[in-house]
């Protein structure tokens, strides 16, 4: 497992888990990003700006310290 800010851009990967406080995980579950869902990260913001992520048929943008929350399996 590793943090979904170690993947690069047209990676394909599976969520394994999801860290952080009881909000942060609730948000995350309502947009989709839950253990077992397949996402792919779209690009990289520059000067470690935000991620892009599709997760299955929706795109969300997250910020890198939310992002280092979520561990995939790539």
């Amino acid at each position: 497992m590793s943090p979904l800010t170690d993947l690069h851009p047209g990676d394909d990967a599976t969520v394994a888990a999801v860290h952080g406080d009881v909000p942060l995980r609730q948000r995350l579950a309502a947009l989709g990003v839950r253990p077992g869902r397949p996402l792919r990260l779209v690009r990289r913001g520059a000067l470690a700006g935000p991620l892009h992520l599709r997760v299955g048929t929706t795109d969300l943008i997250l910020r890198r310290r939310h992002a280092h929350a979520i561990l995939v399996h790539r």
